[in-house]
């Protein structure tokens, strides 16, 4: 009870400061985002001192490499949260923004503006540059934060809080904007998912088993994201050194992250020549390879791909293998296991190129790319506060403009609705209360 009292009175603070927050000025909020830049670069020994106690802690416990890679910080890390920081506060600002203007017959003026969203939960498992990147691009579009990460993370993203809050509030954000859940009781995601009325948004970044979890649960409206099943459709007229590439790259460069592929298709007619090639690199990359028994009648040392294996997301340097009769086979594989994230076809057939991409079914479809790219810094977006994988309200890296929702002006000179038939009262849309 004590806990849930705690955590409810954060979030009551962060709601009464997105009123105020949503009508800071954009000078203030950037001005606020790049001192913040400013205060990580300042405080990276405390920060880099603080994670590498998680990371310990992590390795004492037997956590896998993978694992260890999304926790672990370095200068390098920190330098890159505070560029996303001075990137975001670059941006043009999306509140205020209108996208839709029109004078009726009768007189009245109707704006749509951008406005914040109000209050962004965030629930993410061991990623601490997390902690930054959601707290950059709340603030810039005009929403308070409440940030509940990993508790294996708890060092990192609390020192990491503490000094962006600190910078931001001497820069003019309102008191109480920003608030982690600093606990390690798990149950502290579930008092969250009940904030009906001062969380306007559930943003949960993690493996399938959290996300699952907070949409079956949460009684406050839930964004998806991070679930990554990512394949690379290789074509029977793919540049196969161009394949090879983009291979290694999705797989290899960083396993632990969702836009990381996880599944190999390839066309049967270029799968004999192709994948002894694919296999020796990935071999040497350290990568263990599951295949069917196409794969298999190839490479005859692999594992065997189970049914579960196709949806599985390992973030790990693991990668199971189909061979398929054509795009076709390749397309219906893909929209049933796949995860709505990420999927990449390598050809040079512009119109196989063409097909593929108005054929499958998910937030970003590549040609020639790695799946890697989805990513909001890729993407232009200064830093990202997820990947949504799901269709409402948003799709894909999620950067200002998701974080925002509409807000109808309306103007008038005294029109008052007359109570009279017309075709619009009768209409199936006109609220019947």
């Amino acid at each position: 009870m004590m806990m849930e009292q705690e955590i409810r009175t954060q979030a009551e603070a962060a709601k009464a400061a997105s009123y105020q927050l949503a009508n800071l000025r954009t000078d203030v909020r950037n001005a606020a985002l790049c001192d913040m830049a400013d205060a990580l670069l300042k405080h990276t020994a405390a920060i880099l001192r603080e994670n590498a106690a998680d990371v310990a802690d992590a390795k004492a416990a037997g956590t896998r490499v993978s694992y260890l890679d999304r926790l672990r910080l370095d200068e390098g890390r920190i330098a890159a949260m505070a560029e996303g920081l001075r990137l975001t506060a670059a941006l043009p600002d999306p509140l205020g923004r209108e996208d839709y203007s029109v004078r009726r017959p009768n007189g009245l003026e109707i704006r749509r503006v951008r406005v914040p969203l109000g209050v962004v939960g965030m629930i993410y498992e061991a990623r601490p540059n997390v902690t930054a990147d959601a707290i950059g691009l709340c603030l810039k579009s005009g929403n308070a934060v409440v940030l509940r990460g990993g508790s294996d993370a708890l060092r990192s993203n609390r020192v990491i809080a503490d000094v962006l809050s600190y910078a931001a509030y001497a820069a003019g954000i309102p008191t109480g904007a920003i608030q982690l859940l600093a606990m390690k009781d798990r149950a502290a995601v579930d008092v969250m998912t009940r904030l009906t009325g001062l969380l306007d948004v559930i943003i949960p970044r993690g493996g399938a088993g959290l996300i699952r979890r907070i949409v079956e649960n949460s009684t406050v409206p839930v964004i998806e994201t991070g679930a990554g099943v990512c394949h690379i459709y290789v074509d029977r007229a793919a540049e196969v050194g161009m394949a090879l590439r983009i291979v290694e790259n999705a797989k290899v460069s960083r396993p632990s992250v969702c836009n990381a592929a996880e599944t190999l298709l390839v066309h049967a007619e270029i799968a004999a020549d192709f994948l002894p090639q694919m296999a020796q690199i990935l071999r040497a990359d350290g990568v263990e390879l599951r295949g069917c028994a196409k794969t298999s009648a190839i490479l005859s040392d692999i594992g065997t791909a189970t049914e579960e294996d196709w949806s599985t997301e390992y973030g790990d340097l693991i990668l199971s293998i189909r061979v398929v009769q054509d795009m076709d086979a390749a397309i219906s594989h893909i929209n049933y296991y796949n995860t709505g994230h990420s999927e990449t076809i390598v050809t040079n057939d512009i119109r196989t190129a063409h097909d593929f991409q108005q054929r499958v079914d998910a937030s970003t479809v590549y040609v020639n790319a790695s799946t890697r790219f989805t990513d909001g810094f890729e993407f232009g977006f200064g830093a990202e506060i997820g990947i949504s994988t799901q269709k409402l309200h948003v799709r894909g890296p999620m950067g200002l403009d998701a974080l925002t929702s509409t807000k109808y002006l309306v103007y008038g000179e005294g029109q008052i609705r007359e109570n009279i038939s017309s075709s619009s009262e009768n209409n199936a849309n006109e609220c019947s209360g």
